[in-house]
């Protein structure tokens, strides 16, 4: 199979390039992506000279990029980790979010229609389906009810890669996961922004109380689910895939700063000090979680406890660290200021 993966350079997509790589020998591999700061071929140095993997450089957005793209590939699959992914970047601007994770995909999709791509999956997020109470889970039935200016990009891409199944007949398949974590996912994101911070004796930054309730999925296994579902999905079907490790954002922030204490020979009181609890941000869902009974039935489920992933990924990012001095470079800076310079937080 030729897979064309976009987002590749990515966290979750350099991820799975090199989980397809190592576990699929028969699958040829092209990484479009746009080398935005979310993109980074260093997250790739292991496997550019891969004999079955070639990059290239491009927008999903760009029409004629996409048209010659798949006129000479002939893809048999697209697996889209393409978009903008942050929520708090979405706040401060929605606009690149539209461009990428609207407009981008229905380029992909209409590429995709045109070149009789044999399956298109769209790697989306359980943002999508709004916040949980204190109980249940969402299914794939449940509706879509986005907060968030990131949310609702990914819903609208969601309903279009729907709509190209159910209009022109597009073999199209949907992934939609918990919070992922891992090896090169960049420090604006909890757990490395945590880990980095704690390490440099920074102030940690929570929002609210820190009583915000995720479901954590180690990138890995996400990478294995997604591979199922696009071999053996079902075309039309939505898949959840979760970790079924709920956590209260305190309660991962005080582990961090517990595994880090006995690694970096800390005392784990004076870790958790710097915790500080800043303003909240605007429609922050409390809780997710996620009903993964259909994509149980492709077997697969998670194999990596949460503790076991939180310490291999606290392990990679202190055996990398120049990686994460090269990732926070001016752009970096110039974000965490914008979000945390208001809540007193530099």
């Amino acid at each position: 199979m030729k897979l064309l993966v976009t987002g590749g350079a990515g966290f979750i997509g350099s991820n799975f390039v090199r989980y397809v790589l190592g576990e699929r020998p028969d699958w040829e591999v092209v990484n479009l992506d746009k080398l935005t700061y979310a993109g980074n071929l260093e997250n790739l140095k292991d496997v550019e000279d891969h004999p079955r993997y070639r990059f290239v450089r491009g927008d999903i957005a760009d029409r004629e990029l996409m048209d010659h793209l798949f006129s000479e590939e002939s893809f048999d699959a697209v697996a889209n980790f393409a978009a903008e992914s942050h929520v708090d970047r979405s706040i401060l601007d929605p606009t690149p979010f539209l461009r990428t994770n609207v407009q981008g995909t229905q380029v992909l999709l209409e590429a995709a229609r045109k070149y009789k791509v044999g399956r298109f999956l769209q790697v989306s997020t359980d943002e999508v389906y709004g916040s949980l109470g204190e109980t249940g889970r969402f299914t794939e039935e449940s509706p879509l009810l986005p907060n968030s200016p990131y949310a609702a990009s990914k819903a609208a891409a969601d309903l279009l890669c729907r709509a190209y199944h159910r209009t022109y007949g597009l073999p199209v398949v949907i992934t939609r996961s918990s919070n992922n974590y891992g090896p090169y996912q960049l420090p604006e994101k909890l757990i490395p922004l945590m880990t980095l911070n704690a390490l440099e004796g920074k102030p940690l930054p929570v929002y609210g109380k820190g009583e915000n309730i995720r479901d954590w999925l180690y990138v890995e296994d996400n990478c294995r689910a997604i591979a199922l579902v696009l071999q053996r999905g079902k075309d039309g079907e939505v898949y959840n895939i979760g970790g079924g490790q709920e956590l209260r954002n305190i309660d991962v922030v005080e582990r961090i700063c517990e595994l880090l204490a006995c690694r970096i020979g800390r005392d784990e009181g004076e870790l958790k000090a710097l915790i500080t609890f800043v303003e909240d941000r605007p429609g922050h869902d409390f809780r997710y979680a996620l009903s993964c009974d259909k994509v149980r039935r492709l077997d697969w489920s998670p194999e990596v406890s949460f503790d076991l992933g939180l310490e291999r990924t606290i392990d990679w990012y202190l055996k990398n660290w120049e990686w994460v001095g090269r990732v926070r470079s001016g752009e970096y800076k110039e974000y965490y200021e914008r979000i945390y310079g208001p809540r007193g937080v530099t």
